[in-house]
C-alpha cells in the first residue's frame, strides 16, 4: 500500500459545538492542536475527555462527522485482535480494509 500525500494541516475547531461521543468521527492530530491532516477515528464510545472543556491540553479533538447506520460494522472492527506495529500500541494485527463509504 501506498501511503498518499497530504494538502496542509487543518486549523483545530474543537469549538464547534459537536462532542466526541459514540459514532462520531473527530480528526486524529499530534500534540500541536493544528496539526490535523488527513488521519481521523471514530469514537466507539463516548469519549467525553476528548472534547474541548474536558481535555488535558485545552485544546480537544473537533468532531466533524457522525456515524448513521453500520455502527455493528466499527464494533466488529473493535473486537479484532491488536499488537503492537512499528511503534505503535494497539494496532489490528490483521489490515481492515473499508471498502466502500455511503455519505447520507
Amino acid at each position: 500500500m501506498k501511503q498518499k500525500a497530504t494538502k496542509g494541516n487543518i486549523k483545530n475547531e474543537s469549538f464547534n459545538g459537536l462532542t466526541n461521543l459514540r459514532g462520531t468521527i473527530a480528526m486524529a492530530r499530534t500534540p500541536d492542536p493544528d496539526s490535523a491532516s488527513s488521519q481521523f477515528f471514530i469514537n466507539v464510545k463516548d469519549n467525553g475527555f476528548l472534547d474541548k472543556a474536558n481535555s488535558g491540553d485545552g485544546a480537544g479533538y473537533c468532531v466533524f462527522g457522525k456515524v448513521t447506520s453500520g455502527m455493528e460494522v466499527l464494533d466488529t472492527i473493535e473486537g479484532v485482535q491488536t499488537g503492537n506495529k512499528m511503534g505503535h500500541g494497539d494496532v489490528p494485527n490483521e489490515d481492515i480494509t473499508i471498502l466502500s463509504v455511503i455519505k447520507a
